[in-house]
C-alpha cells in the first residue's frame, strides 16, 4: 500500500493525496504558475512527454521547473518514501539553521502546527518587476537570473570539476542491491569461529555461555566482510571480541550507564578501528578515527605508500542503546596490479588496486571507470550521485587527484551529519595513475524527531553534492568544530576562515608613529620609501598572531553567522523562472529567515557584542572584507579553490602610497596568495614561496602581502617601455604542504580564471555577481619554482575557453609560441647596453676590463653575459662556489660551461694561474694561494662580493639573494671615501638595496640599478604578449609556434631578432637620458631611474585619458611606429586594432608617447617641453602626402 503522501493546497499549506501513484516528485514553486510558491512533495503519473527538469545528478532542465524521475529508468516497482510529515525546506531552515536551545525547544513542541513558509514565486522570466521595489521587511536585497548571466543549457564543463547535477549526462539508478561489493567467501570461516571460541574461552574473560553469542555478533552483526576475517589472525580477532566485550562490561561502572566501544589495531600493513556511533551526529572528542584515518593514512597515500578504507555501519543497535551503533574501519595498505603506469591511464585493470579489483562488482567498476575517465582530465574533483533502486539511500561518489584534498574523508561525515543524513558504508580507493575514489551511501535518519529539523534527502543530496567543492577547497577549515556540532554551516565556517586570513594580513598594527614617520619623510625619494619598507617590517609586532585572531573570531559565531549573511545577500545568487534546476539551498533560505544587516547595523551590533577594543578591530575587519569583495567564486559548485577580486581602496595611503588597481586574494589548503597589479594592462611573474619551518613560515607569511606590493611595484617601474604596467603574483605554501608546488599553482591559476571568464565560459555553471563591471585579462609569467609550470597555464586557459589563452603566460615553451629569454639572451641586452654603454662613454677598451660576476655560467643572465661580453673575468661567484684567478680565467673554458650552462664545479682548474684557485660551498678548510685558510666554503661564497683585496672594475651581479649589499655591508667596498668598484650594473633584481646604491654612488660609483639595466625581459615578454593577442589561432600557430620537429617558422625567428633590436634600442634610450640628466643635474643615477619610470608612468596615464587619443591621424601614426614592423606588414594595422584590446592599444599609445618624450627631455621638462614635442610629430604628419591609413577604433572615426 502506497502511504498517504503530501500535496500543495490551493492556500499554500500542505495536504495529503490519497490517489494510487507510482512515483515521488518534488516541486519547486507551483508549475501552474499561481502565487503560492512553496515547496511540495508529491506524486503523480509522469507523463513521458511532459518536459520537466530531473531531481537526479545527472538529467536535463527543460521548461516548467518541475522535478522528476522517469519511472522507465527506476523500473516498475521503485517507490521513493518520502517522509509522512511534508513540511516545507524553509520551515527546516528555520528549525535547523537557527540552533538556539530556546528555538529547539519551541519548533518541536509545533512540530504537529508549523506553517508553510512561501519561497520565492517562480515566475517567467519575461514578467516585469513589480512598481513596488521596496526591499522586504528582513532587508533581502537578493540578485535573480536577469541582472546576472547565466550559461545557457548548463552544459557540464571541461574544466575544472566536473560536478554531477541536474543538465550533465543521462541520469542513471542504480539496480543493484547493497554495497556494490562481493568479498571473496572465505572457506575457512567456520573453523576460525570455532578456533576463536576456543582461545576466548581459555582467556577466561568472558563468561562461557557468552562465549558462542558474543562471537556471532562479532561475525555475523556488524557488517564485517570476509575480507577481515581472512586478512586478520585468530588472535588479533580474539583481542578486538575481547575488547568490544570490555567496552560493554565498562558501560555498567559509568554513571551515566552510557555504552562506549572503542578499539583500534594498527600494523605495518593494515589498521582496524571500531568506535560506537550515533547516525547523524559528528564525534568531536574521542579518538576520532576518521580524522586519524586521513592523517595516518589518506593524506600521504602516493604510489606504494597508498592506502584503501573499507568502513561499515552495524545492521543492529548496541544493547540498551537504540540510537547507538558501531561503526568500523578497516584500512589496508595497497598491492597495485601496475604500480607505475602513466598518469593519463584509465584502465582499472592496470591501475586498480588487487583488493578492489577482486571485490568490486561490475557495476561498481563500471562507475568508477567513467568517474575515472573524467578524472584524469580536470584539475578538481569529480562528482557524482546514484539512485539506490527502491530504496531512499544516494551513492555520493567522489575523485580527485592524491594529495589535493587533505582530510576530505572526516570532512565530508560532517557534511552530510549536518544535513541530518548519515552513511551505511564507505570506501576510500586508491588507483596507481595518482588517482583517490571515494564511494559513500548516504541515507536519511531514522524517522524521530530530530529529522523534522533536517529537509528530505531527495533536495539536501544535491546542496550536499554543490557543498562538496566548497569543502574540497579548505575540507578542515579554522572553524570545523562549528560545523561539526552544528553550530555554523559549511558556508559560514569557510567564509569565517578566509576573513581569519584576510584579517592576519590587513590588521593595521602599525600605530601612530609610523604615520608621523612617513609625513616627515619624501615617499618619492627612493632611499626614504625602502627605510619606511624596513621600518614597517620591524613594527609589524606580534600583538594580532593568528592565534590571537582566531581565538577573536570563535567567541563570536553569532556575528560570523551575521555577517556572513551580509556577504551573501551580496554574492548569492538565486535563479529563478523556467531555467530554474535546483531546489532552493539552504543559503537561500536563510537570506529568506533570517534579517539581513546593513553596514550601519553591523557596526552597531559589533559594537554591543564585543568585549574589548581588540575583539572589536577584528570583527570589524569583517566589515572591510564584505565591502571590498567585487566578485568571488565562493558559489561556484566547479572550483578547486576560493578566489576573491577585490578592491584595493580599503588599503592605508601611508602604508600602500601607490594605489593599487587590482587585487586578487586566493584561498585554498595548501596556499594561500596574491595577484596584485597597479594598472588595468599589467603584466608579472608569479612565484611560489616555500618555508623551512614553522618559524620561516610565520616570518613568510606576515611579509606575504607587502613582498606582493613591492615586487608589483618594482615590476611597475620596469615596465616603462611597454603597455603593461606591473603586477606580480606570489604563492605561499602552507607549512604542512611544500611539496604542494604543482597542485597549488594550478589551483591558483584556475580559481583566478573563474573570476576572469565570463558566466557563458566552460568552468562556471553558476552565474558571478560582478561589482567590478569590467572585463579583465592578466598577463602573467614565470618567477621562482614555476617556469616548468606556464605550459601547463597555458593549455589550462585553451581548454577553459579562454580567447585570451595565448597572450596568458609568457615564458611558455616555443612550441606553444614562447620566446624563451634564455635561449635568445633577452634580459642580458639589455644589461649589455649600459654595460657597453659605460665603456663608450668613459672610451675603456672592454676587453682589458676586470669583471667580477655573481650568478654563474649555469644561469641565464649569467650564461649570457659570458657569452656576450668580452671582458677579462677575475672572479665568478655562482651555486657551487667561488672561482678565481687574477691574471683572467680561461675564456674559452668559461664559453663552454657557459653553453653547457653548468656551474663553476666543472671548470678545469689546470686551467687556472697560480694565484688562482676554486672554492666550492661543501668545502671546509681550503687553503688559497695567498695561505689564506677558508673554514666554510658557504660562508666564503656567501660573502665574497664584499672582501677587500681583490681588484675588479667592473661588477655585473647576475644573481644573488635580495639585499645582499645593504647599508650595514656597503662600507666595505668603499675605502678612504672611494669605491672599490668603479663601475657596477645590477642584473639581478634587488641584489642593491637603495640607501647603499647612494652611498656607492657618493663614494664615485657609476652605478645603474636593476629597474633600468635588466628590462629586456619584460620588453621581450611585452612583445610575445603582443603577438599572441594580434594574431588569430591559426595564424598563431603557423607563425609562432615552433613545430614538433624542431622546426622554426621564418617569421618566428625574424620577429625575435625584432625583439632583440628593440630592446637594445629602449636600453639605449634610457641609459642616455640617465646619463645626460645626470651629468646636467648631478642626481645619482639610481635615483633618476626611478624619477624617469614614474614620470613616464604619470605621463602615460594621463596620455590616455586625454582627447590626443581620439586623434585619428595621430593615433595611427603613434601605433605604426610603436608597433613591430614585421606584426604590422604580416598582419596589418586594421587587422590587428580589430583583435587587440581597446585598452591594450591605448597602454602602448600611451606608454611610446611618454617615454620618447620622458627620455628626449628628461623627467622634469618645462611646462612648453611637450607643446614642442608634440608640434614637431604633427609637423611631420602634416608633411606626409596622400591619404592617411586611418583605423577607426570602437566605433571612434574620422
Amino acid at each position: 500500500m502506497v502511504p498517504d503522501l503530501p500535496t500543495v493546497r490551493q492556500d499554500g499549506g500542505v495536504g495529503f493525496d490519497r490517489s494510487p501513484k507510482h512515483l515521488g516528485t518534488i516541486h519547486e514553486g507551483n508549475p501552474n504558475g499561481d502565487a503560492n510558491g512553496v515547496l511540495s512533495i508529491s506524486n503523480t503519473n509522469i507523463n513521458p512527454d511532459t518536459p520537466a527538469t530531473k531531481i537526479a545528478s545527472n538529467g536535463h532542465a527543460t521548461e516548467n521547473g518541475a522535478l522528476y524521475e522517469s519511472k522507465q529508468h527506476l523500473g516498475s516497482n521503485a517507490i521513493f518514501w518520502p517522509p509522512l510529515k511534508a513540511v516545507p525546506l524553509a520551515s527546516y531552515y528555520k528549525v535547523h539553521r537557527v540552533p538556539s536551545l530556546d528555538s529547539l525547544t519551541i519548533m518541536a513542541e509545533e512540530q504537529n502546527t508549523v506553517q508553510a513558509i512561501e519561497l520565492p514565486q517562480n515566475e517567467p522570466s519575461n514578467i516585469e518587476e513589480p512598481q513596488d521595489k521596496s526591499p522586504p521587511s528582513n532587508g533581502v536585497h537578493n540578485k535573480i537570473l536577469e541582472n546576472v548571466v547565466r550559461t545557457p543549457g548548463r552544459q557540464p564543463s571541461p574544466q575544472p570539476t566536473h560536478l554531477g547535477v541536474p543538465g550533465s549526462s543521462q541520469h542513471r539508478v542504480l539496480p543493484e542491491q547493497g554495497s556494490g561489493y562481493v568479498a571473496p567467501k572465505f572457506e575457512g570461516k567456520e573453523q576460525q569461529m570455532d578456533q576463536v571460541m576456543d582461545q576466548i574461552e581459555e582467556k577466561g574473560f568472558i563468561p562461557a555461555e557468552f562465549v558462542e553469542s558474543e562471537t556471532n555478533w562479532f561475525y555475523n552483526e556488524l557488517g564485517i566482510d570476509d575480507m577481515y576475517f581472512q586478512t586478520e589472525s585468530v588472535p588479533a580477532i580474539v583481542n578486538h571480541i575481547l575488547s568490544l566485550y570490555a567496552g560493554k562490561v565498562a558501560a555498567f561502572a559509568r554513571d551515566d550507564g552510557k555504552l562506549e566501544i572503542r578499539l583500534d589495531k594498527e600494523a605495518a600493513d593494515h589498521a582496524v578501528y571500531i568506535d560506537t556511533s550515533k547516525p547523524g551526529v559528528s564525534i568531536i572528542d574521542g579518538p576520532r578515527y576518521e580524522q586519524r584515518i586521513d592523517e595516518k593514512y589518506i593524506n600521504g597515500s602516493l604510489g606504494d605508500n597508498s592506502y584503501r578504507v573499507e568502513s561499515f555501519r552495524s545492521a543492529s543497535h548496541l544493547p540498551g542503546e537504540k540510537d547507538q551503533q558501531l561503526r568500523c574501519y578497516f584500512v589496508y595498505k595497497c598491492q597495485f596490479a601496475n604500480p607505475n603506469p602513466g598518469t593519463e591511464e584509465t584502465n582499472l585493470d592496470i591501475i586498480g588496486e588487487k583488493r578492489f579489483l577482486q571485490k568490486a562488482t561490475q557495476n561498481t567498476r563500471a562507475i568508477y571507470q567513467e568517474v575515472m575517465k573524467h578524472a584524469v582530465t580536470r584539475t578538481g574533483p569529480v562528482i557524482e550521485m546514484f539512485e539506490m533502486e527502491g530504496s531512499r539511500e544516494k551513492r555520493l561518489v567522489i575523485a580527485y587527484k592524491q594529495g589535493s584534498a587533505m582530510g576530505l574523508f572526516s570532512a565530508l561525515s560532517d557534511l552530510y551529519h549536518y544535513y541530518g543524513a548519515t552513511s551505511s558504508r564507505k570506501y576510500v580507493e586508491q588507483f596507481s595513475n595518482g588517482f583517490t575514489i571515494m564511494s559513500i551511501y548516504v541515507r536519511p535518519l531514522p524517522q524521530s524527531s530530530t529529522s523534522a529539523k533536517h529537509p528530505p534527502i531527495e533536495a539536501s543530496i544535491h546542496q550536499i553534492m554543490k557543498e562538496v567543492s566548497l569543502l574540497y577547497c579548505i575540507p578542515q577549515n579554522k572553524f570545523q568544530g562549528h560545523f561539526a556540532c552544528g553550530r555554523l554551516s559549511l558556508q559560514e565556517t569557510i567564509y569565517a576562515h578566509c576573513v581569519w586570513v584576510f584579517v592576519g594580513h590587513f590588521l593595521n598594527r602599525l600605530g601612530s608613529e609610523y604615520k608621523s614617520l612617513a609625513s616627515i619623510l619624501d615617499p618619492n625619494n627612493s632611499a626614504h620609501a625602502e627605510m619606511l619598507s624596513k621600518i614597517k617590517r620591524r613594527l609589524r609586532t606580534e600583538t594580532f598572531t593568528s592565534e590571537y585572531i582566531l581565538e577573536i573570531i570563535n567567541k563570536y559565531p553569532d556575528l560570523v553567522r551575521a555577517l556572513y549573511l551580509a556577504f551573501a545577500n551580496t554574492h548569492y545568487v538565486q535563479t529563478r523562472g523556467e531555467q530554474d534546476d535546483f531546489l532552493p539551498t539552504l543559503s537561500y533560505l536563510r537570506l529568506k529567515v533570517d534579517p539581513v544587516l546593513d553596514d550601519s547595523q553591523l557596526r552597531d551590533r559589533i559594537s554591543k557584542a564585543v568585549v574589548n577594543e581588540h575583539d572589536e578591530m577584528v570583527m570589524t575587519a569583517f566589515r572591510v572584507f564584505n565591502s571590498a569583495v567585487l566578485k568571488t567564486n565562493f558559489y561556484t559548485p566547479t572550483k578547486v579553490a576560493l578566489s576573491f577580486r577585490l578592491n584595493p581602496s580599503f588599503l592605508p595611503e601611508v602604508e600602500y602610497p601607490q594605489p593599487l588597481y587590482g587585487m586578487f586574494l586566493v584561498i585554498s589548503s595548501e596556499f594561500r596568495g596574491f595577484h596584485l597589479r597597479f594598472r588595468d594592462i599589467a603584466r608579472g611573474g608569479i612565484r611560489i614561496v616555500k618555508s623551512r619551518n614553522k618559524e620561516a613560515y610565520s616570518i613568510n607569511a606576515r611579509s606575504l602581502f607587502d613582498e606582493n606590493y613591492n615586487l608589483a611595484n618594482t615590476q611597475q617601474r620596469k615596465n616603462k617601455d611597454i603597455p603593461e604596467g606591473g603586477s606580480k603574483g606570489v604563492i605561499l605554501l602552507d607549512v604542512y604542504h611544500q611539496d604542494k608546488v604543482r597542485v597549488a599553482f594550478e589551483k591558483y591559476i584556475d580559481s583566478i580564471m573563474d573570476l576572469l571568464l565570463k558566466p557563458s565560459s566552460p568552468g562556471i555553471k553558476d552565474p558571478i555577481v560582478d561589482l567590478h563591471g569590467q572585463e579583465e585579462i592578466l598577463f602573467m609569467g614565470p618567477d621562482e619554482n614555476t617556469a616548468d609550470l606556464v605550459n601547463w597555464a597555458t593549455e589550462h586557459a585553451r581548454k577553459r575557453g579562454a580567447t585570451w589563452w595565448k597572450s596568458f603566460f609568457t615564458g611558455k615553451s616555443p612550441k606553444l609560441g614562447g620566446i624563451p629569454h634564455d635561449a635568445y639572451g633577452m634580459t642580458t641586452l639589455s644589461v649589455r647596453e649600459y654595460v657597453k654603454g659605460i665603456y663608450r662613454k668613459l672610451s675603456l677598451d672592454e676587453s682589458t676590463v676586470r669583471k667580477l660576476q655573481t650568478g654563474g655560467p649555469d644561469g641565464d643572465l649569467g650564461s649570457n653575459e659570458i657569452l656576450l661580453g668580452q671582458e677579462k673575468y677575475t672572479a665568478i661567484v655562482d651555486g657551487a662556489g667561488v672561482l678565481v684567478d687574477p691574471q683572467g680565467l680561461d675564456r674559452a673554458e668559461l664559453v663552454r660551461l657557459a653553453k653547457k650552462r653548468v656551474t663553476i664545479s666543472e671548470y678545469d682548474t689546470s686551467k687556472l694561474s697560480t694565484a688562482g684557485y676554486r672554492v666550492l660551498v661543501d668545502e671546509t678548510n681550503a687553503t688559497l694561494p695567498t695561505g689564506e685558510v677558508v673554514n666554510n666554503g658557504m660562508v666564503f661564497r656567501n660573502t665574497f662580493h664584499l672582501r677587500g683585496g681583490h681588484h675588479y672594475d667592473t661588477f655585473v651581479p647576475c644573481g644573488g639573494r635580495p639585499e645582499s649589499i645593504d647599508l650595514s655591508t656597503v662600507n666595505k667596498l668603499i675605502v678612504d671615501g672611494k669605491s672599490t668598484i668603479p663601475y657596477i650594473v645590477e642584473g639581478a633584481n634587488l641584489f642593491i638595496t637603495q640607501d647603499a646604491k647612494l652611498r656607492l654612488e657618493k663614494a664615485g660609483c657609476i652605478l645603474y640599478k636593476d629597474a633600468s639595466a635588466n628590462k629586456g625581459g619584460v620588453t621581450s615578454s611585452s612583445l610575445e604578449v603582443l603577438a599572441s593577442l594580434s594574431f588569430d589561432d591559426q595564424g598563431f600557430e603557423e607563425n609562432m609556434c615552433i613545430r614538433a620537429d624542431g622546426a622554426v617558422p621564418a617569421f618566428y625567428d625574424a620577429y625575435v631578432k625584432e625583439v632583440q633590436e628593440t630592446i637594445k634600442r629602449n636600453a639605449a634610450l634610457e641609459f642616455e637620458a640617465i646619463w645626460r640628466e645626470h651629468q646636467q643635474t648631478g642626481i645619482p643615477r639610481s635615483t633618476l631611474s626611478d624619477t624617469l619610470s614614474i614620470a613616464i608612468t604619470k605621463l602615460d596615464e594621463e596620455l590616455q585619458k586625454t582627447e590626443l587619443w581620439k586623434d585619428l591621424i595621430l593615433r595611427t601614426s603613434v601605433l605604426e611606429d610603436a608597433l613591430p614592423k614585421l606584426l604590422l606588414e604580416k598582419i596589418g594595422l586594421e587587422l590587428i586594432v580589430q583583435r587587440v584590446p581597446d585598452n591594450y592599444l591605448r597602454s602602448i599609445f600611451g606608454s611610446y608617447l611618454a617615454s620618447r618624450f620622458v627620455y628626449e627631455h628628461g623627467s622634469s621638462p618645462s611646462q612648453f617641453a611637450f607643446f614642442e614635442f608634440m608640434s614637431k610629430r604633427m609637423a611631420r604628419l602634416n608633411q606626409q602626402p596622400g591619404d592617411q591609413n586611418l583605423i577607426s577604433m570602437n566605433g571612434v572615426g574620422a
